[in-house]
């Protein structure tokens, strides 16, 4: 049972989206087209973790309804684990509804993740067999600040955490020297570094003032400019893997799949960073926020493309 699966702490969204056809009138209905998927940060690591080849079991909180029975049908096909997720009586699974205009720019959000709360430390206690058994826990900050505070302190596995939004990071602050891995972007840095990242210098400032913590690793998302990858034994700052842009909303969430993947293997810093950045980019190429053509291959195939353009 030891090291032979890896968990998910974290959220899942059924998302509604809708975009108008022409200029949106506001008090008024708007002809468009509606689209529901399944989301939720928790769950697309999950589901990119199952892409790469990694047992992963998901521990979140759903509901008694549709949602819940179409997330549960989604985990089965993928081989995700849901058989230690909270099922809540009476509530509501967590649903993520959006408006954009009609050039696709969001306009309007109501998030219903109420459920969440549900996931107390005590629930969790209840889950540390399966989590200390565990090869790594990957978390997201969808959960209570008090839930991420317990899986640090009390989870044997190495823990990563993925901060999500500016606003849900400052859950990763109380508990930053025990975690092995973070994930932040360049804001989320700063904000809990506590220095202002201006250039290459300050960069590199806020990564060693976070691994002063005792965090382990941190990987500093950058958008454009790559990510910054970094431990007690060195940093490197790689650039992106260019490629076809589609859908730019999956990126974050193929990355941290491709650190647990790549911890999962023993993979050093740059090597997890370098499958960070390629996850990120097949994301990026596809339609959908997964890309259902992620694979260890397609890892493999763009790092290798890279070195030898490199090379060239």
């Amino acid at each position: 049972m030891n090291n032979s699966y890896a968990v998910v702490v974290g959220g899942v969204n059924l998302d509604i989206g809708g975009t108008p056809a022409k200029t949106m009138v506001l008090h008024d209905s708007n002809p468009g087209t509606v689209r529901m998927s399944l989301g939720g940060v928790g769950r697309n690591i999950a589901h990119n973790m199952a892409l790469l080849g990694v047992p992963t079991a998901l521990i979140t909180a759903l509901g008694e309804d549709l949602p819940a029975r179409q997330i549960a049908n989604s985990c089965k096909e993928l081989g995700i684990d849901l058989s230690h997720a909270l099922r809540v009586p009476h509530a509501a699974t967590s649903t993520y509804l959006f408006l954009t205009d009609h050039l696709g720019e969001m306009e309007l959000a109501v998030s219903d993740m109420a459920i969440y709360d549900h996931l107390t430390p005590a629930f969790l206690e209840s889950k540390l067999k399966v989590l200390n058994h565990a090869k790594l826990v990957v978390c997201d900050t969808n959960i209570p600040a008090e839930s991420v505070e317990f899986l640090a302190e009390h989870c044997t596995a190495p823990v990563f955490l993925d901060t999500v939004s500016t606003a849900k990071a400052e859950k990763a602050r109380p508990i930053l020297g025990r975690l092995h891995t973070l994930k932040p972007n360049r804001i989320e840095a700063a904000l809990l570094s506590g220095v202002d990242i201006v250039d290459e210098v300050s960069l590199q400032v806020a990564a060693s003032k976070l691994l002063e913590t005792g965090l382990e690793r941190v990987f500093i998302s950058l958008g454009g400019d790559g990510v910054l990858a970094a431990d007690h034994r060195g940093l490197v700052h790689l650039p992106i893997y260019p490629g076809e842009m589609k859908n730019a909303t999956g990126c974050g969430d193929a990355f941290m799949a491709a650190l647990a993947w790549s911890f999962w293997a023993d993979k050093g810093l740059e090597e997890s960073a370098r499958a960070g950045l390629a996850a990120a980019a097949i994301a990026l190429a596809g339609a959908e926020t997964i890309n259902p053509l992620l694979s260890p291959q397609a890892v493999s195939d763009i790092i290798d493309l890279h070195k030898e353009e490199a090379l060239c």
